[in-house]
């Protein structure tokens, strides 16, 4: 029994030798321990209350899946950081000099992390706001897709290819962004056909209307359309448009009308014409 006392003793004793100062504080091997269990205690804390957080959020508010996900996100990162805070304290790095340090970090991130700040404060306001949802089709600069996940920094999109694109939040909230599944599901597309002078019109838009309500992508209510859109130099234009409920498909769509036009034109005698130019010379 004494050789147990004499060790703790001894451990104790040696737990308590300083190792540096800071400050005024000497640091110990106990301090030091003492730091990084209320480090590990608050992140562990920190993803707890946010998990707590999103269940409570989710379960009263199924379609509230960003202000959750935004909401445990800040409780996380406001508990980390005061059991950062103090943690350190037991460090002996007082208030003030974390308040200099703050400072001087506010000012780095005012320069070179100005970027980084404008996602994060970005991704907040999507979250939050919601302009943009997952699963949503979008369209920003030159990027097509659906949105796959949205996360504080970064908004991963899908493309028609299946690459996917990390978009900067900051985009979505300072340039035009298209949402095309908002605020219905449904989406018209339009594919543009010329036929030759003379042609007889009605049949040009029976023909059009029977290729667009055979298609079983093709929506039936709203109904499609054909539009008379004007006199070109070698043809008279036209326009179908249909409704469709997946962007997604909209490429294969509109070839499979082409495709479907082309011989039912040809089937009905319409002609597309090519274009055409009278030259005359002078001598």
């Amino acid at each position: 029994m004494n050789e147990i006392t004499t060790m703790t003793k001894a451990l104790l004793e040696q737990l308590d030798v300083e190792l540096f100062k800071l400050g005024e504080t000497p640091v110990t091997p106990m301090s030091l321990l003492i730091f990084i269990g209320t480090c590990v205690l608050s992140v562990a804390l920190a993803g707890a209350l946010r998990r707590g957080l999103q269940r409570l959020i989710d379960s009263r508010r199924p379609d509230a899946e960003g202000l959750s996900y935004a909401l445990g996100r800040m409780v996380q990162i406001v508990v980390v950081i005061l059991g950062v805070l103090i943690s350190l304290e037991t460090l002996g790095l007082s208030l003030t000099t974390l308040t200099a340090v703050g400072a001087t970090l506010s000012v780095g991130i005012g320069l070179g992390l100005q970027s980084l700040a404008q996602n994060y404060v970005a991704g907040i306001t999507l979250l939050v706001q919601r302009p943009v949802q997952k699963g949503d089709f979008i369209i920003v600069g030159e990027t097509v897709g659906q949105v796959d996940d949205i996360s504080l920094r970064l908004t991963r999109v899908i493309t028609r290819d299946g690459i996917a694109i990390l978009v900067p939040n900051s985009e979505l909230v300072s340039t035009k962004v298209t949402n095309i599944t908002r605020p219905t599901d449904v989406y018209r597309t339009r594919i543009d056909i010329g036929v030759a002078y003379g042609s007889d019109l009605d049949a040009v838009k029976a023909c059009l209307l029977g290729v667009a309500k055979a298609h079983e992508r093709v929506l039936d209510e709203p109904q499609p359309e054909v539009f008379f859109v004007g006199f070109g130099d070698s043809s008279l234009d036209f326009q179908l448009c249909v409704w469709i409920d997946d962007p997604l498909r909209e490429p294969r769509i509109a070839s499979d009308l082409r495709f479907a036009i082309d011989a039912g034109f040809r089937r009905d005698g319409i002609t597309i014409p090519f274009p055409q130019r009278d030259l005359h010379l002078v001598a």
